[in-house]
């Protein structure tokens, strides 16, 4: 949405997540290589995200994830506005509005020297804390919902399944661990196993792990 409202919206929007990369290949998936650069590389090279975004936004999802010693890396591609690909010297100018994002407790890794506070000063120029849904309250009510119209068009049927008044309470005091991920998985459970047109608390409380 950020991205769709910005300035930007007509060029790229690349999203890594940088909790699922391996560790060896984040450096090479962000700012790309030359060819012969390392054991199994492209001979032709590869580009990295970073120029894919180049006139757009790059999304940096599980930052927090991102290894100590890469970390420098990316503080340098931030402040210079410019990458170098893996095996070679030469500086690649970019211009990217950087988004990121984490579920860690960044200030608490700064203390255990596990994240350069340099970066995170860096990154953080505007910052929105997005609370987890058990301390959203109406909010569970109205993603579910969502979801449940979401999925009656990915189902094919077109009916869209309601929540009782008891299973709006139930939502609204689940823990949800999960966070939206739970939910939407949740409520897609539900749109396939059950044919009630009403959600009643039980079918949720028997698909919440």
């Amino acid at each position: 949405v950020i991205h769709k409202k910005s300035s930007r919206r007509n060029k790229p929007f690349i999203a890594v997540n940088c909790g699922a990369l391996p560790r060896e290949l984040i450096a090479s998936e962000l700012f790309g290589y030359v060819g012969g650069a390392f054991t199994g590389a492209n001979r032709q090279g590869n580009i990295g995200k970073f120029e894919l975004a180049n006139g757009g936004t790059i999304f940096l999802d599980e930052i927090g994830e991102m290894p100590l010693d890469l970390q420098a890396t990316l503080l340098h591609a931030v402040e210079h506005k410019q990458i170098t690909r893996l095996g070679c010297n030469r500086g690649i100018d970019v211009d990217v509005k950087i988004i990121s994002a984490t579920n860690a407790d960044i200030p608490k890794l700064i203390k255990q020297r596990r994240f350069r506070p340099d970066l995170y000063f860096r990154l953080s120029t505007t910052t929105l804390n997005i609370p987890p849904l058990r301390e959203r309250g109406r909010d569970v009510v109205l993603l579910a919902e969502y979801f449940l119209r979401v999925m009656a068009v990915r189902s094919g049927s077109g009916a869209v399944k309601h929540l009782s008044e008891s299973a709006k309470q139930l939502v609204m005091e689940l823990p949800w661990v999960g966070n939206v991920r739970e939910l939407e998985n949740v409520m897609e459970s539900i749109v396939y196993l059950y044919p009630d047109e009403v959600i009643q608390p039980q079918q949720i409380l028997e698909n919440v792990k």
